[in-house]
């Protein structure tokens, strides 16, 4: 084979492949390398180099002292003859070798780049450890902790996965997905809202309960751009899509500000606030709701309301307007609505019925007239006076 022949070889190779002509040329140097030291007579060390341009070879080679210095520099390139025997009897084995490597290695960086990105694959296989996902070169690792609890991935769907880490194996990259991950949100609305991945609308916060409801809060850096209605879309479809992407999950988008009471405020929706109290360190927020709102922001099993924690980075107190007012006249109430614990005592000199509590506060007749559920109490310890 001309020298002609061996560049086309190896761009036809380079090409198949999809490696650079100089990383399969630095196969090929160390593949000649490892063939030239298998030669009889060899020197026990030798550098190969290859013209890029004709592919001329040039193997200089060097003995090695007792303290391992290279020496004696000499030329010691085979004839063209002896090159072709010692490439026949090791070169097919070692190249598929650096081959292999060489694509691992790029396999590797593509996706070490693409960390916390989106990709899409089919499910390969499934059980109760694990689903494979094919990426088509590749296949992604989705470990069942990933996976959205009661979502059940079937062999051949396609679907949407986070990258959240890739890990080197002698095998090639082993690639980590997540269906769980917040950052799985924020690449769909990228996805789906160009105002996302042009930079004009920005994802500032998101709290998510996978299967379940998710809250975002956007802002936008243009005045002219809504940045809820970018993300809803027309009659809801652009939400549409990364609803549906996720199975139903329930979004919540709700513009974000620099104002922490007014955040707040927001990230309790769909509920409507009446007030809320921050303390001094902004870590700890008592927020007043009408009564009829109050299971509202709260949520079924405090759902709502541990999101809007998420979302805020701050610890939300939820209180009615009734109970805010109570305590505001030093009334306070246990966990189930009942003042805390005392006795009933009747004033020596005005004859009136008081609650004393546990805490020290006292709750006259006429401050718990009216509420229904301490009267009936009162009337029997009044009935046994």
């Amino acid at each position: 084979m001309s020298n002609m022949d061996m560049t086309d070889a190896v761009r036809m190779l380079a090409d198949h492949h999809g490696i650079s002509v100089d990383a399969l040329l630095q196969v090929l140097v160390e593949a000649l390398a490892t063939a030239y030291k298998k030669r009889p007579g060899a020197a026990e060390e030798v550098i190969v180099e290859i013209n890029p341009e004709n592919l001329d070879m040039r193997f200089t080679a060097y003995d090695v002292d007792d303290e391992g210095n290279w020496i004696n520099e000499r030329d010691d390139t085979p004839s063209k003859n002896e090159l072709g025997r010692i490439a026949a009897a090791t070169f097919k084995q070692v190249m598929s070798q650096r081959i292999r490597e060489v694509e691992r290695d790029r396999k590797f960086e593509e996706y070490a780049n693409r960390e916390g990105g989106l990709v899409t694959g089919i499910i390969q296989q499934s059980d109760g450890r694990y689903a494979l996902l094919d990426l088509g070169k590749v296949e992604a690792l989705l470990p069942q902790a990933e996976q959205v609890p009661y979502e059940r991935p079937e062999n051949g769907a396609r679907l949407k996965a986070y990258i959240v880490e890739v890990r080197k194996t002698a095998k090639g990259p082993q690639i980590v997905v997540s269906r769980t991950h917040p950052g799985l949100i924020k690449c769909l609305f990228e996805l789906e809202v160009p105002e996302i991945a042009d930079g004009v609308v920005e994802i500032k916060a998101c709290a998510r309960e996978p299967g379940h409801r998710t809250k975002i809060a956007v802002f936008s850096n243009d005045q002219n751009v809504d940045p809820v209605g970018a993300c809803v879309g027309a009659r809801g479809g652009r939400v549409r899509m990364v609803v549906n992407e996720l199975r139903g999950e329930k979004i919540d988008i709700i513009s974000w500000s620099e104002d922490l009471r007014e955040f707040i405020a927001k990230a309790l929706s769909p509920a409507k606030v009446t007030e809320v109290r921050l303390s001094g360190d902004g870590t700890q927020a008592d927020v007043i709701v009408p009564d009829f709102q109050q299971s509202l922001a709260i949520g079924r099993e405090g759902q709502n309301a541990r999101l809007a924690a998420r979302l805020t980075g701050v610890r939300i107190d939820i209180k009615s307007e009734t109970q805010a007012g109570e305590e505001a006249r030093g009334i306070f109430r246990d966990n189930e609505g009942g003042y805390a614990a005392g006795e009933w005592r009747r004033n020596d000199q005005t004859g009136e019925l008081q609650f004393h509590a546990a805490d020290g506060s006292v709750v006259s007749e006429s401050e718990w007239a009216g509420d229904s559920a301490a009267a009936p109490a009162a009337d029997e310890t009044a009935a046994e006076g």
